[in-house]
């Protein structure tokens, strides 16, 4: 695990463990006031719930910025060698791909999080 977290790029991958670091506080403080607010004063809770959606939308959308930036300099370094073998080339595609995989997983844990206390909100 530790080296898909150094293959990703430190820089993007710590940004994404922070969004999902902060994600899981999130999820775990309205999920507590979930349970303890009566229901007739909620409508504000759920409103705040969105903050874990947007928190999750937000680590897609770094993931893929990552993988972007990651394949614009893979590119750019193919054009400075001039040519390259088919395997070099697909293994720095799937490297750049590590970013937007972890960004996935962090946008689908947090609606998954999201649509269970939301359901409990009804």
């Amino acid at each position: 695990m530790a080296t898909l977290f150094y293959e990703g790029g430190i820089l993007f991958m710590s940004i994404l463990s922070l969004c999902l670091l902060i994600m899981l506080v999130i999820s775990v403080y309205y999920g507590v006031l979930v349970f303890q607010t009566p229901s007739s004063s909620r409508e504000t809770l759920r409103h705040r719930l969105t903050y874990i959606k947007s928190v999750g939308l937000l680590s897609l959308v770094i993931g893929i910025l990552g993988q972007l930036i990651g394949l614009y300099s893979a590119f750019r370094r193919i054009q400075e060698v001039g040519s390259v073998s088919q395997s070099i080339l697909a293994g720095g595609i799937k490297v750049s791909m590590i970013t937007t995989l972890y960004g996935v997983i962090i946008f689908i844990l947090s609606y998954l999080i999201w649509l269970v206390l939301d359901s409990r909100m009804k």
